[in-house]
Protein backbone atom coordinates (compact mmCIF):
# COMPACT_ATOMS: atom_id res chain seq x y z
CA UNK A 1 0.00 0.00 0.00
CA UNK A 2 1.57 3.46 -0.83
CA UNK A 3 2.20 5.32 2.43
CA UNK A 4 2.35 8.84 0.57
CA UNK A 5 -1.52 8.63 0.96
CA UNK A 6 -2.38 5.76 3.62
CA UNK A 7 -0.22 8.14 6.14
CA UNK A 8 -2.96 11.45 6.03
CA UNK A 9 -5.28 8.65 8.00
CA UNK A 10 -3.06 6.80 9.75
CA UNK A 11 -3.62 8.53 13.69
CA UNK A 12 -6.38 10.14 13.95
CA UNK A 13 -7.88 11.67 17.97
CA UNK A 14 -11.11 11.33 19.06
CA UNK A 15 -12.73 12.99 22.49
CA UNK A 16 -12.85 8.91 23.12
CA UNK A 17 -9.68 7.81 22.24
CA UNK A 18 -7.22 8.02 19.45
CA UNK A 19 -6.96 5.25 17.09
CA UNK A 20 -5.32 4.46 13.68
CA UNK A 21 -5.88 2.56 10.92
CA UNK A 22 -4.03 0.00 9.13
CA UNK A 23 -4.06 -2.81 6.55
CA UNK A 24 -5.25 -6.14 7.62
CA UNK A 25 -2.77 -8.85 8.76
CA UNK A 26 -3.46 -12.52 9.12
CA UNK A 27 -3.20 -11.60 13.12
CA UNK A 28 -6.11 -9.62 13.18
CA UNK A 29 -8.17 -12.52 11.56
CA UNK A 30 -10.81 -13.90 15.08
CA UNK A 31 -10.61 -9.41 16.00
CA UNK A 32 -11.62 -8.45 12.74
CA UNK A 33 -14.87 -11.34 12.63
CA UNK A 34 -16.07 -10.32 15.99
CA UNK A 35 -16.37 -6.58 14.74
CA UNK A 36 -18.33 -7.64 11.47
CA UNK A 37 -20.21 -10.37 13.45
CA UNK A 38 -21.29 -7.16 16.06
CA UNK A 39 -22.09 -5.38 13.24
CA UNK A 40 -24.36 -7.20 11.70
CA UNK A 41 -26.31 -8.24 15.12
CA UNK A 42 -26.71 -4.85 15.74
CA UNK A 43 -28.66 -4.66 12.42
CA UNK A 44 -30.81 -7.80 13.22
CA UNK A 45 -32.77 -6.64 15.32
CA UNK A 46 -34.81 -4.12 13.11
CA UNK A 47 -37.60 -4.53 10.62
CA UNK A 48 -39.51 -2.18 8.52
CA UNK A 49 -42.79 -0.67 9.98
CA UNK A 50 -44.80 -1.98 7.12
CA UNK A 51 -43.47 -6.25 7.89
CA UNK A 52 -44.34 -4.99 11.54
CA UNK A 53 -47.92 -3.36 10.62
CA UNK A 54 -48.84 -6.09 8.31
CA UNK A 55 -47.91 -8.77 10.99
CA UNK A 56 -49.70 -7.35 13.58
CA UNK A 57 -53.23 -7.43 11.31
CA UNK A 58 -52.83 -11.15 12.25
CA UNK A 59 -54.28 -11.01 15.20
CA UNK A 60 -56.83 -8.37 14.60
CA UNK A 61 -57.96 -11.16 11.57
CA UNK A 62 -58.29 -13.35 14.38
CA UNK A 63 -60.39 -11.63 16.32
CA UNK A 64 -62.65 -10.73 13.61
CA UNK A 65 -62.72 -14.12 11.95
CA UNK A 66 -63.10 -16.33 15.24
CA UNK A 67 -64.43 -13.48 18.10
CA UNK A 68 -62.14 -15.37 20.49
CA UNK A 69 -59.69 -13.10 22.25
CA UNK A 70 -57.76 -15.95 23.81
CA UNK A 71 -56.85 -16.75 19.78
CA UNK A 72 -55.92 -13.66 19.28
CA UNK A 73 -54.08 -13.36 22.47
CA UNK A 74 -52.27 -16.73 21.00
CA UNK A 75 -51.60 -15.12 17.56
CA UNK A 76 -49.95 -11.87 19.21
CA UNK A 77 -47.26 -14.92 21.18
CA UNK A 78 -47.10 -16.51 17.58
CA UNK A 79 -46.33 -12.74 15.79
CA UNK A 80 -43.82 -11.95 17.81
CA UNK A 81 -42.11 -14.67 18.02
CA UNK A 82 -41.78 -14.75 14.17
CA UNK A 83 -41.00 -11.05 13.93
CA UNK A 84 -38.30 -12.18 16.08
CA UNK A 85 -37.31 -14.60 13.60
CA UNK A 86 -37.65 -12.14 10.65
CA UNK A 87 -35.23 -9.81 12.15
CA UNK A 88 -32.86 -12.18 12.61
CA UNK A 89 -31.78 -15.20 10.30
CA UNK A 90 -31.52 -13.42 6.96
CA UNK A 91 -28.58 -11.72 8.66
CA UNK A 92 -27.67 -15.17 10.55
CA UNK A 93 -27.47 -16.60 6.98
CA UNK A 94 -25.41 -13.64 5.43
CA UNK A 95 -22.86 -13.66 8.22
CA UNK A 96 -23.05 -17.80 7.99
CA UNK A 97 -22.09 -17.13 3.91
CA UNK A 98 -19.29 -14.79 4.81
CA UNK A 99 -17.58 -16.57 7.39
CA UNK A 100 -17.12 -19.51 4.52
CA UNK A 101 -16.36 -17.51 1.47
CA UNK A 102 -14.77 -14.10 1.73
CA UNK A 103 -14.04 -13.68 5.31
CA UNK A 104 -12.40 -17.32 5.77
CA UNK A 105 -9.00 -16.06 4.31
CA UNK A 106 -9.06 -11.97 4.24
CA UNK A 107 -5.37 -12.16 3.12
CA UNK A 108 -6.82 -14.83 -0.03
CA UNK A 109 -9.65 -12.71 -0.58
CA UNK A 110 -8.91 -8.77 -0.73
CA UNK A 111 -5.11 -8.53 -0.32
CA UNK A 112 -4.06 -11.08 -2.70
CA UNK A 113 -6.92 -10.31 -5.54
CA UNK A 114 -6.28 -6.46 -6.31
CA UNK A 115 -8.15 -5.40 -3.41
CA UNK A 116 -7.42 -4.60 0.01
CA UNK A 117 -8.60 -4.75 3.35
CA UNK A 118 -8.16 -2.23 6.64
CA UNK A 119 -8.50 -2.17 10.21
CA UNK A 120 -9.38 0.62 12.79
CA UNK A 121 -6.92 0.01 16.01
CA UNK A 122 -7.43 1.79 19.61
CA UNK A 123 -5.87 0.60 22.66
CA UNK A 124 -4.44 -2.43 20.71
CA UNK A 125 -7.77 -3.25 19.69
CA UNK A 126 -9.38 -3.69 16.54
CA UNK A 127 -12.43 -1.49 16.46
CA UNK A 128 -13.61 -1.14 12.69
CA UNK A 129 -13.01 -2.61 9.48
CA UNK A 130 -13.54 -2.16 5.84
CA UNK A 131 -12.44 -4.01 2.59
CA UNK A 132 -12.55 -3.30 -1.27
CA UNK A 133 -12.32 -5.49 -4.38
CA UNK A 134 -12.74 -4.95 -8.27
CA UNK A 135 -16.04 -5.33 -9.78
CA UNK A 136 -15.81 -8.26 -12.21
CA UNK A 137 -17.99 -6.91 -14.82
CA UNK A 138 -18.52 -3.21 -14.35
CA UNK A 139 -20.69 -1.27 -16.96
CA UNK A 140 -19.14 -0.57 -20.36
CA UNK A 141 -16.20 2.13 -19.87
CA UNK A 142 -16.16 2.00 -16.23
CA UNK A 143 -13.19 1.18 -14.14
CA UNK A 144 -15.18 -0.21 -10.31
CA UNK A 145 -14.02 -0.92 -7.04
CA UNK A 146 -16.86 -2.36 -4.46
CA UNK A 147 -16.33 -1.29 -0.89
CA UNK A 148 -17.03 -4.47 1.40
CA UNK A 149 -18.26 -4.74 5.54
CA UNK A 150 -17.40 -0.92 6.91
CA UNK A 151 -18.04 -1.96 10.05
CA UNK A 152 -17.26 0.02 13.48
CA UNK A 153 -17.36 -1.54 16.87
CA UNK A 154 -20.50 -0.16 18.66
CA UNK A 155 -18.50 1.55 21.54
CA UNK A 156 -16.90 3.17 19.00
CA UNK A 157 -19.06 4.60 17.00
CA UNK A 158 -19.77 8.61 16.61
CA UNK A 159 -15.95 8.61 16.27
CA UNK A 160 -15.92 9.33 12.77
CA UNK A 161 -14.21 6.42 11.96
CA UNK A 162 -16.54 4.63 9.51
CA UNK A 163 -15.78 8.01 7.76
CA UNK A 164 -11.91 7.72 7.32
CA UNK A 165 -12.99 4.10 5.98
CA UNK A 166 -14.31 5.30 3.07
CA UNK A 167 -12.47 7.83 2.54
CA UNK A 168 -9.43 5.31 2.60
CA UNK A 169 -11.55 3.03 0.26
CA UNK A 170 -11.97 6.63 -2.08
CA UNK A 171 -8.46 7.74 -2.23
CA UNK A 172 -7.53 4.05 -2.64
CA UNK A 173 -9.61 3.86 -5.94
CA UNK A 174 -8.43 7.23 -7.45
CA UNK A 175 -5.02 5.86 -6.55
CA UNK A 176 -5.54 2.95 -8.28
CA UNK A 177 -7.30 4.90 -11.23
CA UNK A 178 -10.94 3.22 -10.56
CA UNK A 179 -13.80 5.44 -12.26
CA UNK A 180 -16.52 4.49 -9.28
CA UNK A 181 -16.46 2.74 -6.34
CA UNK A 182 -19.80 0.91 -5.60
CA UNK A 183 -21.66 -0.85 -2.62
CA UNK A 184 -25.32 -2.31 -1.19
CA UNK A 185 -26.53 -1.54 1.82
CA UNK A 186 -29.99 -1.89 3.32
CA UNK A 187 -32.49 0.49 4.50
CA UNK A 188 -32.31 -0.88 7.76
CA UNK A 189 -28.85 -0.15 8.49
CA UNK A 190 -29.68 3.78 8.45
CA UNK A 191 -26.72 4.94 10.01
CA UNK A 192 -24.47 3.67 7.15
CA UNK A 193 -26.80 5.17 4.58
CA UNK A 194 -26.74 8.54 5.70
CA UNK A 195 -23.04 8.58 6.20
CA UNK A 196 -22.98 6.94 2.35
CA UNK A 197 -25.13 10.03 1.57
CA UNK A 198 -23.02 12.40 3.23
CA UNK A 199 -20.17 11.95 1.25
CA UNK A 200 -21.62 11.86 -2.44
CA UNK A 201 -22.75 8.59 -2.88
CA UNK A 202 -25.92 8.08 -5.00
CA UNK A 203 -28.71 5.70 -4.68
CA UNK A 204 -28.25 4.04 -8.74
CA UNK A 205 -30.62 1.23 -8.15
CA UNK A 206 -31.66 -1.42 -5.71
CA UNK A 207 -32.50 -5.23 -5.63
CA UNK A 208 -33.72 -8.32 -3.53
CA UNK A 209 -31.37 -11.46 -2.41
CA UNK A 210 -34.10 -13.61 -2.52
CA UNK A 211 -37.88 -13.96 -1.79
CA UNK A 212 -37.37 -13.66 1.53
CA UNK A 213 -35.81 -10.61 1.33
CA UNK A 214 -38.76 -9.21 -0.46
CA UNK A 215 -41.18 -10.52 1.58
CA UNK A 216 -40.06 -8.47 4.18
CA UNK A 217 -39.37 -5.10 2.08
CA UNK A 218 -35.90 -5.05 2.81
CA UNK A 219 -33.95 -3.98 -0.78
CA UNK A 220 -30.21 -4.07 -1.08
CA UNK A 221 -29.80 -0.23 -2.24
CA UNK A 222 -26.87 -0.34 -4.45
CA UNK A 223 -24.82 3.40 -4.32
CA UNK A 224 -22.05 4.83 -6.25
CA UNK A 225 -19.40 7.54 -5.92
CA UNK A 226 -17.92 8.48 -9.15
CA UNK A 227 -14.62 9.78 -8.55
CA UNK A 228 -13.98 13.50 -9.76
CA UNK A 229 -10.79 12.54 -11.64
CA UNK A 230 -13.03 10.25 -13.77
Amino acid sequence: MPVSWISRFETQKSPMAPYHIRQYQDSDHKSVLGVFIRGMKSTSHHLLPRTILLLLGVPLAVVLVSGSWLLAAMSILFVLLLLKLLARQPWKEYVAKCLHTDMADITKSYLNACGSFWVAESAGKVVGIVGCLPVKDPPLGRKQLQLFHLSVSPQHRGQGIAKVLVRIVLQFARGQGYSDVVLGTTVLQKGAMALYLSMGFRRTGQYFFGMFWKLVDNPTIHLTYSLPSA
